[in-house]
Order: C-alpha cells, then sequence, then structure tokens
C-alpha cells in the first residue's frame, strides 16, 4: 500500500507528460521522413549564425554533402552584449528558406519571441528555444501552440528538474513533438565556455521518453574539442548532435572560436558514422 502511494505522488508532483510514468516508450519524432530518437544518428549543422546568403549556401552544400540531415543557423541572435552581432533577422530566415530549397536539407533555427513564432514557422522545420530563454514561460507555450517540433536547450543554469518541468510547458499545450538538448552548463570551470553534463543525458533517458541532443560546439566552447565530445555524446546515449560549422570560422562574427573548418567538420562526420555503426551493431 505504502510503495502504491508513493507511486502515485511521485507521479501527482512530477513530469505528467515528459516523464515515462504516463508513457514508458520512448518518443521517435518523425520530420519529413528524418527520424529523431529510434537509435539513427542525427546531425544537424551549421553557423552559429546567419552572416549572409553566400555564408550559408556554401555552409549548406558542406554539412549536406557530409551526411548531415538539418542546417542550423541562427536569424535572431541573443547576445550576451548589446554591442554584438545580434543577426540578420527576417533577411537571416529568407536565407535559411533559400538553403532549404537549394539543398534539400530540413531547418532548425531559434525563435527567441512569442510574437516571432508564425515568422519563424514558414522557414524552419524545427524550432529552438534557446538556453536563454528555457524558462520563457510566455514563449515555450506559443511554440507548444503550434504543430512543429520543438527543441528545448537546457538553461545554462538550469538543473534536469527544471529543464524538464520547462518541456511540460510546451507538452502541455498540445505539442508532444518536443526534443532536449543538452549544451553545458555553468560551474567553476572557465577552461571550457561550460560543463557538459553527459551524465545528464543518460539521466533523461532514463526520467523522460523525449529525444536528448547535445551541443558540443555551445558547452565546450574550443572547436579542438568538440570531436572527442561528440564522440562521448553518441557513447552516452544521445540522439544526435548540433554542431557548428563555418566555411571561416576565423572571420566568423558569432562564435568562432568554436565552430568546426570544413575539413575538421568531415572527418568528426567520417568518425561519427563509422562510431554510430559500431554502437547500432556491435552493442545493441
Amino acid at each position: 500500500m505504502t510503495n502504491v502511494m508513493l507511486s502515485a505522488s511521485n507521479i501527482l508532483n512530477g513530469f505528467k507528460l515528459a516523464g515515462r510514468e504516463f508513457h514508458p516508450d520512448s518518443t521517435v519524432i518523425d520530420v519529413d521522413g528524418i527520424k529523431i530518437g529510434d537509435g539513427s544518428l542525427v546531425i544537424m549543422a551549421g553557423p552559429c549564425a546567419v552572416e549572409s546568403r553566400a555564408q550559408l549556401l556554401e555552409t549548406a552544400a558542406l554539412i549536406q554533402a557530409s551526411g548531415a540531415q538539418f542546417l542550423r543557423g541562427g536569424a535572431f541572435k541573443p547576445r550576451t552584449s548589446p554591442y554584438s552581432f545580434q543577426g540578420l533577422k527576417h533577411k537571416g530566415l529568407q536565407y535559411l528558406a533559400e538553403a532549404r530549397e537549394a539543398t534539400g536539407l530540413k531547418i532548425i533555427t531559434e525563435v527567441t519571441e512569442a510574437d516571432l513564432v508564425d515568422d519563424v514557422l514558414a522557414c524552419t522545420d524545427i524550432l529552438q528555444i534557446g538556453a536563454r530563454n528555457m524558462q520563457n514561460f510566455h514563449l515555450l507555450q506559443a511554440v507548444g501552440r503550434s504543430d512543429k517540433p520543438v527543441m528545448l536547450k537546457r538553461g545554462m543554469s538550469a538543473t534536469i528538474d527544471e529543464w524538464l518541468y520547462a518541456a511540460e510547458y510546451i507538452l502541455n499545450e498540445g505539442n508532444s513533438r518536443v526534443i532536449l538538448c543538452e549544451r553545458g552548463i555553468r560551474t567553476f570551470e572557465d577552461y571550457t565556455r561550460n560543463t557538459l553534463d553527459l551524465s545528464a543525458v543518460a539521466a533523461v533517458k532514463q526520467l523522460s521518453h523525449l529525444p536528448v541532443i547535445v551541443d558540443p560546439s555551445h558547452s565546450t566552447g574550443r572547436w579542438e574539442l568538440v570531436a572527442a565530445m561528440s564522440k562521448a555524446s553518441i557513447a552516452a546515449g544521445a540522439d544526435g548532435l548540433i554542431i557548428e560549422v563555418h566555411p571561416d570560422p576565423m572571420k566568423a562574427r558569432c562564435d568562432g572560436p568554436q565552430s568546426l573548418n570544413p575539413d575538421n567538420y568531415r572527418n568528426l562526420m567520417s568518425d561519427l558514422l563509422k562510431l554510430s555503426a559500431f554502437i547500432r551493431t556491435e552493442l545493441h
């Protein structure tokens, strides 16, 4: 009797929609034939910010040739400093739509305000909620009323519980297509930009049925660490990666130090495809 009461209490106070109590099977999200959460490797790659039409189309062709399924790129860029590049905004959305048309890649880009949801929906296949907006509940509710998948990044100081409760806001509005993204948390360590919490991948896989993507670029802040953390993320059970790639990182207007150049990206993709195939055939 006590065990039954504890179980009911846990459900009552826990994650009713994101948790596994009522949804024991892992969710697989289908984005026009690309499945996230079914055990296959999903790669989202591209520049931190859309800087120009030429830059975006060059990057799109590069990542497509090496096996990525999604092009990432920020049209709206919330930055720590008000003097930093804030993105091309609606012009950036136009370039993303053009890149999708030219390459067939699916698009993932960030929406920063509830009033912009409709505009971004017209140009993207997955709505991204950035770390700074993880607890922007009005925005979470707005994307929860949309019919497209939402990738929710973990806030830089958020606990796992807070992250999952943020997902509840989206799910509670009727959108069941939520993807979680671990992108590192802020700790005392300052060698890396953030601390990649790979234990969160394993923990969330136990607690929740939602797919999990890892961002090794924002978590490390150093391009030379991205490859190792990408491989570790896949080994830890992540459903995919979102990686920053730029044709010329030294000239990037946003996050150049953590962006892979074309050669480093191609080499990483070769390794990741081998690792993913090994895990699927040998360990499952």
